[in-house]
Protein backbone atom coordinates (compact mmCIF):
# COMPACT_ATOMS: atom_id res chain seq x y z
CA UNK A 1 0.00 0.00 0.00
CA UNK A 2 1.39 3.10 -0.91
CA UNK A 3 1.15 6.71 0.88
CA UNK A 4 -0.16 8.85 -1.25
CA UNK A 5 1.27 12.57 -2.15
CA UNK A 6 0.97 15.47 -0.19
CA UNK A 7 -1.85 17.90 -2.01
CA UNK A 8 0.29 20.84 -1.77
CA UNK A 9 -0.99 24.08 -3.76
CA UNK A 10 -4.25 22.12 -4.44
CA UNK A 11 -5.15 22.29 -0.96
CA UNK A 12 -7.82 24.57 0.04
CA UNK A 13 -5.98 26.10 3.12
CA UNK A 14 -2.86 26.97 0.82
CA UNK A 15 -5.82 29.36 -1.67
CA UNK A 16 -7.48 30.84 1.48
CA UNK A 17 -4.21 32.12 3.11
CA UNK A 18 -3.50 33.28 -0.09
CA UNK A 19 -6.35 35.45 -0.50
CA UNK A 20 -6.91 36.45 2.92
CA UNK A 21 -3.13 37.38 3.20
CA UNK A 22 -3.46 39.49 -0.38
CA UNK A 23 -6.63 41.13 1.05
CA UNK A 24 -4.68 42.11 4.47
CA UNK A 25 -1.89 43.59 2.81
CA UNK A 26 -3.79 45.43 1.23
CA UNK A 27 -5.90 46.59 4.29
CA UNK A 28 -2.70 47.09 5.80
CA UNK A 29 -0.87 49.46 2.95
CA UNK A 30 -4.67 51.49 2.81
CA UNK A 31 -4.39 51.53 6.75
CA UNK A 32 -1.01 52.89 6.73
CA UNK A 33 -1.60 55.44 3.66
CA UNK A 34 -4.74 56.77 4.36
CA UNK A 35 -4.84 57.78 7.59
CA UNK A 36 -6.63 61.28 7.40
CA UNK A 37 -8.88 63.05 10.24
CA UNK A 38 -12.28 62.23 8.25
CA UNK A 39 -11.25 58.52 7.73
CA UNK A 40 -10.59 58.15 12.02
CA UNK A 41 -13.73 60.42 12.49
CA UNK A 42 -15.90 57.16 10.52
CA UNK A 43 -14.35 54.60 13.08
CA UNK A 44 -14.20 56.64 16.04
CA UNK A 45 -10.45 57.02 16.20
CA UNK A 46 -9.74 53.45 14.94
CA UNK A 47 -7.63 52.88 11.98
CA UNK A 48 -10.37 50.04 11.04
CA UNK A 49 -8.21 49.46 7.40
CA UNK A 50 -5.06 48.77 9.79
CA UNK A 51 -6.09 46.38 12.73
CA UNK A 52 -8.98 44.42 9.95
CA UNK A 53 -5.51 43.93 7.45
CA UNK A 54 -3.26 42.97 10.56
CA UNK A 55 -5.96 40.64 11.60
CA UNK A 56 -6.20 39.12 8.04
CA UNK A 57 -2.58 38.32 8.10
CA UNK A 58 -2.24 36.88 10.95
CA UNK A 59 -5.31 34.59 10.33
CA UNK A 60 -3.64 33.91 6.88
CA UNK A 61 -0.54 32.81 8.77
CA UNK A 62 -2.53 30.29 11.20
CA UNK A 63 -3.78 28.92 7.58
CA UNK A 64 -0.62 28.55 5.71
CA UNK A 65 0.94 26.73 9.13
CA UNK A 66 -1.98 24.48 9.14
CA UNK A 67 -1.07 23.54 6.08
CA UNK A 68 2.13 22.99 6.55
CA UNK A 69 1.72 21.36 9.88
CA UNK A 70 -1.09 18.95 8.83
CA UNK A 71 -1.02 18.12 5.12
CA UNK A 72 -3.70 16.47 3.16
CA UNK A 73 -2.96 13.45 2.14
CA UNK A 74 -4.68 12.06 -1.46
CA UNK A 75 -4.79 8.69 -1.72
CA UNK A 76 -3.75 7.50 -5.51
CA UNK A 77 -6.09 5.90 -7.23
CA UNK A 78 -7.97 2.23 -6.13
CA UNK A 79 -6.58 -0.81 -9.08
CA UNK A 80 -8.39 -3.47 -9.49
CA UNK A 81 -6.88 -6.99 -10.61
CA UNK A 82 -6.27 -6.23 -13.88
CA UNK A 83 -4.28 -3.27 -12.89
CA UNK A 84 -6.28 -0.30 -14.21
CA UNK A 85 -8.31 2.09 -12.20
CA UNK A 86 -11.56 1.96 -11.25
CA UNK A 87 -13.24 3.76 -14.17
CA UNK A 88 -11.32 0.92 -16.14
Amino acid sequence: MSKGQKAGAFDVRNVIAELIGLYGVVLVVVGLLDDSAEVMEKTGGVNANLWAGIGMLVVAAAFALWSRLRPTVVQPPARDEEGTGRDG
